[in-house]
């Protein structure tokens, strides 16, 4: 496939995530897909992990900031927002909106998605959510 079918892929991954629909997953998601940051294998874990997400954060929505392709994969850089509306990973709900930013980086084969790799402060996430108070460096604090 070309970089701009590969950028393409991933793009509707994305028009996915913020519609909600995971049945378009079923052409753009390999069976055996990995996810390497969550340890998630195979499409059916992935839905399953999205559709915790969507019932925590309803109103989430990722805008792709950057996206670069080289050979199998496809790097991209987005800007996330949701709304903490029920619970999440044990967390009560907050009602907080959130903001996030990742990094991902797809490998697609054969037309569709079969790694993840990705980086995001999860940490500032939480923090958003007043589970961490984060108090500055100790010569930061008076």
């Amino acid at each position: 496939m070309s970089l701009e079918e590969n950028k393409a892929i991933v793009r509707k991954m994305f028009e996915a995530f913020n519609t909600q629909n995971l049945d378009a997953l079923d052409e753009l998601v390999a069976p055996g897909y990995f996810d390497h940051m969550r340890q998630l294998r195979g499409l059916e874990s992935y839905k399953q992990n999205l559709t915790m997400f969507y019932r925590s954060s309803p109103d989430s929505h990722e805008t792709i900031e950057d996206i670069i392709a080289e050979g199998d994969k496809v790097w991209v850089r987005i800007r996330g927002t949701g709304t903490h509306t029920a619970e999440y990973r044990g967390l009560a709900p907050t009602g907080k909106k959130t903001t996030w930013e990742a990094v991902s980086i797809w490998r697609i084969v054969d037309g569709k998605a079969v790694e993840m790799w990705a980086v995001a402060d999860e940490l500032d996430f939480y923090k958003q959510l007043g589970v961490i108070e984060y108090k500055g460096f100790p010569d930061e604090v008076s």
